[in-house]
């Protein structure tokens, strides 16, 4: 599968739904017939405990451990590792230990350090029509990490004041990434999350963001509306679709999804019309 697509989602403000949308994007894509992997590259590990593996630092081969073996040269099997979820995906857990990767591992290798996650995904891929990478919630060397391995970057946001005060620092991360390290990378979009609809404020940040970014960057369509009921998905270790399949919340990651794959229809429409 050499057209895979692989996708960095983040955000350095915690608490905006980037592992929810994550999870729900990928098993989206895969109910739309695709082969996804998710890559949990957060130390949290919400992307490995949300899918419903919940006992992370017990197993045996996580994201890591596979950085780890990167950097000592002692690469473990690239399927080694990979857990399938009953809905469809594969995923690379993390569990705490890629902190200390992050903070002690990474700043000591002299050539490439940006590129360690990246020279695993390439070796991967081919295997995949979309990998998706949940990132820290930070401006860290891993979260570099994950820019430098993607294609390109969705941006969950939540339409409040301070969850957007960020946003023009992480374009400049973005664009620094893109300038020195990935030259190829883009930003598909924002998306905005848990949204609450009936306030005015949400609607004002909605109006302005739209305004500020939208004639250089694309800002989705679908908004996901705040619900509970992802939340406890979550906490099912199943997706939106899996635990209601009729929320409000569902039918916007549905949405979602088609937009994200529509990129793709555009992409492949521009390509042919260039063929002739």
């Amino acid at each position: 599968m050499s057209n895979c697509k692989v996708i960095a989602l983040c955000n350095q403000k915690g608490g905006v739904g980037k592992t929810t949308t994550t999870a729900n994007l990928g098993i989206g894509l895969a109910m739309q017939g695709k082969k996804v992997l998710l890559i949990d590259a957060d130390a949290q590990a919400s992307l490995t405990l949300s899918l419903g593996f919940r006992k992370p630092d017990e197993l045996p081969v996580t994201l890591p451990k596979i950085i780890k073996g990167i950097i000592e040269g002692n690469k473990i099997p690239v399927n080694e590792g990979i857990l399938r979820h009953k809905e469809g995906v594969d995923l690379i857990p993390s569990n705490i230990s890629l902190s200390g990767i992050d903070a002690n591992e990474l700043p000591k290798v002299k050539n490439n350090r940006y590129n360690i996650l990246r020279s695993f995904v390439d070796e991967i891929k081919s295997n995949y029509d979309y990998v998706l990478i949940d990132g820290m919630p930070s401006l860290s060397l891993m979260a570099i990490n994950s820019l430098a391995a993607a294609d390109s970057v969705i941006i969950p946001s939540q339409p409040e004041f301070l969850s957007t005060q960020g946003l023009d620092l992480l374009m400049r991360s973005i664009s620094n990434t893109k300038k020195s390290i990935n030259p190829n990378l883009k930003i598909d979009g924002i998306l905005f999350t848990m949204v609450e609809g009936r306030t005015n404020d949400a609607k004002e940040i909605i109006f302005a963001l739209r305004s500020h970014y939208g004639e250089k960057i694309k800002v989705f369509q679908t908004e996901i509306p705040r619900g509970v009921g992802a939340k406890r998905a979550s906490r099912m270790g199943k997706s939106i679709y899996a635990h209601a399949s009729n929320s409000k919340v569902s039918l916007a990651y549905e949405g979602f999804v088609k937009e994200v794959l529509d990129l793709e229809r555009q992409k492949d429409r521009f390509r042919s019309d260039g063929l002739r």
